[in-house]
């Protein structure tokens, strides 16, 4: 990969908003369409009052009927309280408000989950669980989204005690899975064995916390995450929980330091920080043929050209406008259709590296320094997410519904079809839009 294979496009701002403005018509990126037709009073008594008050009977009399009498088997929220949005921090939930519905927007596409993007004014971070957990009656399933640590560890742990349906915190594995999943693919490009790599993580929050024990779980020698301060080490008190911990697994030489420490030497950067962090001095201090994911959004530690013009053999981010795009739109949609798909109650790390192998083997034989992680818009990719969760989740236990070997990835292909259709009958319609707006 050189600087000139980066591509020419990128997205402005006012592309971005003209992107949401009064479509067909109203704002935004979302709206709700009924799935059966509605013509005349008949279709609406039927599907609304009298004929739904059937349904509510049948479902109290046994609560499983919901699964095939509503649309809640296929209908998860996206949850956020607005405290760690994209790069730009603590905005609030307003602000949010877009990103959950591009995320929606994902899950449906890639999935073909319903996905309700819920931006919650929290203003005590202890009753985020309580006010999370109040919404299961409706959903399927959890994606929580840009909720900041400390918080979302207490927040997710209770969850999953309390929960009958999964909740995945996608800023933590969903962008740990894809990591996972770029390098093992960037090993076997640079010729180097996972269990003898040193890997710097930046970033003590939410992703960097569970990349570093995703990355610790896939064998990797040793890994040294570092903070704002400096690198965690087990012999220096750490201000939270969490990263005490850290500390306790990782880091086994007991360096200390800054981040240029130990970047010095090291065979692969992970950033899951801020932009701008890094220069060409860090990255010719690491080692040969260093990977170097810098994955802060929207701005990276360092632009995928400068690391690579820097020497590094692999570089990749969270932008969609440069090859190695290592973002978490990989993984949590196919993470999710598996869980939700086979009921299972909680998403545990093996699955999320079955999805990671998964992902990477799907890479095959276009492997190449610029081309380690497929491209979100790979249609084969969320099938074989998706089976490879469910699979493991049926091996472990987890799973609450039978499993039948390469069921969910057809299922999954299915629905694709439909949305494939979908969005060709949107454009459709959006042409003729503005072919009648100009004459």
């Amino acid at each position: 990969m050189t600087a000139a294979s980066d591509p020419v496009w990128t997205v402005t701002p006012e592309a971005a908003v003209a992107a949401v403005r009064d479509v067909v018509p109203g704002y935004g990126k979302l709206e709700v369409v009924p799935k059966v037709p509605v013509g005349s009073l008949r279709d609406i008594a039927t599907l609304y009052t009298p004929g739904v008050g059937t349904l509510v009977q049948r479902i109290a009399a046994d609560p499983r009927a919901a699964e095939t009498l509503t649309n809640r088997a296929n209908t998860i929220a996206v949850v956020t309280d607005g405290t760690a949005v994209l790069g730009f921090g603590r905005t609030g939930p307003l602000p949010a408000v877009p990103v959950m519905e591009g995320k929606a927007i994902m899950f449906k596409l890639i999935a073909g989950l319903d996905a309700v993007p819920i931006c919650l004014s929290v203003k005590d971070p202890d009753a985020l669980a309580d006010h999370i957990a109040a919404l299961e009656p409706s959903f399927a399933g959890f994606n929580l989204e840009d909720v900041a640590a400390p918080h979302c560890f207490s927040t997710v742990e209770q969850l999953e005690k309390r929960l009958s349906v999964p909740v995945f915190h996608d800023d933590q594995y969903g962008t740990a899975t894809v990591i996972v999943a770029g390098l093992i693919n960037a090993a076997k490009v640079v010729g180097k064995q996972l269990e003898n790599l040193r890997v710097v993580v930046n970033g003590a929050g939410a992703a960097g916390t569970a990349a570093a024990k995703l990355i610790l779980a896939l064998g990797v020698g040793d890994v040294i995450v570092c903070d704002r301060h400096g690198i965690l080490c087990i012999d220096e008190k750490q201000p939270f929980p969490h990263m005490a911990a850290l500390a306790g697994i990782t880091n086994r030489e007991r360096l200390k330091g800054v981040l240029a420490d130990a970047l010095r030497g090291a065979d692969a950067f992970v950033g899951l920080s801020a932009g701008g962090l890094l220069g060409p001095a860090h990255i010719q201090s690491m080692a040969k043929s260093a990977v170097v994911f810098a994955c802060a959004n929207p701005e990276p530690e360092i632009m995928p050209r400068d690391a690579l013009a820097a020497g590094a053999a692999i570089s990749g981010s969270g932008r969609f406008d440069s090859a190695n795009q290592c973002n978490n739109v990989l993984a949590f949609p196919g993470i999710m259709r598996g869980a939700v798909d086979l009921c299972v109650r909680h998403v545990t790390e093996s699955m999320c590296l079955a999805a990671a192998r998964a992902i990477a083997a799907h890479v095959g034989d276009k492997l190449a320094p610029d081309n380690v992680l497929p491209s979100a818009l790979d249609g084969d990719l969320c099938p074989l997410v998706a089976e490879a969760v469910a699979a493991k989740a049926a091996a472990e236990g987890e799973a609450r519904k039978p499993y039948v070997r390469g069921e969910i990835a057809n299922r999954v292909r299915e629905r694709n079809r439909i949305s494939a259709w979908q969005q060709e009958n949107l454009r459709t319609l959006l042409k003729s839009t503005a072919e009648t707006t100009a004459a």
